[in-house]
């Protein structure tokens, strides 16, 4: 199991390779919770995430003939930038398996960062599907297998953000009541809270998940690591499937609390820091600061610091998060809507059953010859979200037999 020591151990190698990233307060976010609200900027990281950290002390520990041979990694994407930096920067060859639905914009940075030592191959839906790929693969060709989280090496380098964080608050005089961690796979919180609990047990440790892979809770709530079914991988940087099993001991042994948080919310969180402070945060990375709301009465008055853990965010991704921000907030909505199959249906439903600042952002409708109605997929934005009551009252009029796609998610996913 990793320890303080090893992270401090850490700590000695990385000084002088990593960016000792910037430990801020915040006034907008300190403002807005009525608390104090450090954000430490893992975002500033050479890869654009801690996941550096681990990746390179793992693969400085190796052997010369391990190194010679080679390493293989999986990741959805920041881990694997970490292991390219690494292997361009030591001369090492890599192969990184990344899942197909990795967003392109890490997979052309893992390119950019590893040039020609790096070989990428795009296996399975999801990080675990593609990590059972990298495993066969290594088993076959001898090389050396660089675990994203489940590994002491790579633990004992990720918490050597808690290691800075303590450093820095020192230098401030100051000390925090708690500390927000995002979790997926468990290698950030293992390392830091290792290192917390030992050089600061007062402080309250809390794992924060994206509510659509709470893979941490469900090993906590069983005693031991398991597989979730399926996952939302909108946050992919913490969307997996089953957590680590030394991951999962040092979290039992050491955090004191895990929370979930909405995708959507996640979402409408990323905007926001954006928008409003110009702070660049994939959705991992915004967890700990969207964590904040559903921890809003437990925290006023107390001084947070929340690892903002990367900022490999594809801008390509933003509609699909002002999407989801948009449903998180009540606002937008899809139906499926019998309509008659009869000059001004249409203009009936804008007159009759929109309100005033409503409006329909998608309508799709397959018209049946010799039926009577045929089926409309439509999605409305509400004007005030407060609406959505006198709305639906409006539409059972409409159309009794109406399907609302929120409340049925195989077809919200086939349809939209």
């Amino acid at each position: 199991m990793v320890s303080a020591r090893n992270v401090e151990q850490a700590y000695a190698v990385l000084k002088d390779v990593v960016v000792r990233t910037s430990l801020d307060y915040d006034p907008y976010l300190s403002e807005k919770y009525d608390a104090e609200i450090y954000i430490k900027r893992e975002n500033e990281q050479r890869v654009r995430s801690f996941k550096i950290r681990g990746a390179y002390y793992a693969i400085s520990q190796l052997s010369k003939e391990e190194k010679e041979r080679g390493v293989v990694c999986a990741s959805a994407g920041n881990h694997a930038q970490g292991v390219a930096y690494t292997c361009k920067e030591m001369r090492i060859p890599a192969t990184i398996f990344m899942p197909i639905t990795t967003p392109q914009q890490k997979i052309g940075q893992v390119k950019f960062f590893g040039g020609d030592y790096v070989t990428i191959r795009l296996v399975g839906d999801t990080f675990d599907e593609s990590a059972k790929a990298a495993m066969a693969y290594t088993a076959e060709s001898g090389k050396t297998f660089i675990d994203p989280f489940d590994d002491p090496n790579v633990q004992a380098g990720q918490g050597t953000v808690a290691y800075e964080i303590l450093d820095e608050a020192d230098r401030q005089s100051i000390s925090f009541d708690k500390i927000l961690v995002p979790v997926g796979g468990g290698g950030l919180i293992a390392g830091v809270s290792v290192y917390l609990k030992d050089q600061a047990p007062e402080i309250e440790i809390i794992g924060v998940e994206a509510s659509g892979a709470r893979s941490m809770k469900a090993a906590f709530d069983k005693g031991r690591p398991v597989k979730l079914p399926t996952i939302d991988k909108f946050a992919d940087g913490i969307a997996v499937q089953k957590v680590g099993a030394t991951t999962y001991d040092v979290a039992r042994k050491y955090v004191d609390k895990l929370v979930g948080v909405d995708e959507g919310w996640i979402s409408e969180t990323i905007l926001d820091l954006y928008s409003k402070q110009g702070i660049v945060a994939e959705p991992a990375g915004a967890a700990t600061i969207a964590a904040l709301d559903v921890m809003k009465d437990q925290i006023k008055g107390q001084r947070i610091c929340c690892i903002i853990s990367g900022g490999n965010n594809d801008i390509n991704r933003m509609p699909e998060m002002e999407e989801r921000a948009l449903i998180y907030e009540g606002i937008k909505h899809y139906f499926v809507v019998n309509f008659p199959q009869r000059p001004g249906a249409l203009r009936e439903f804008v007159n009759n059953i929109l309100g005033p600042d409503d409006d329909i952002t998608r309508f799709e409708y397959i018209k049946r010859a010799n039926k009577g109605t045929g089926p409309v997929l439509i999605g409305i934005a509400l004007g005030n979200r407060d609406d959505f009551s006198a709305f639906i009252s409006r539409l059972e009029e409409f159309d009794p037999h109406y399907i609302n796609l929120h409340e049925n998610d195989s077809l919200y996913k086939m349809l939209v």
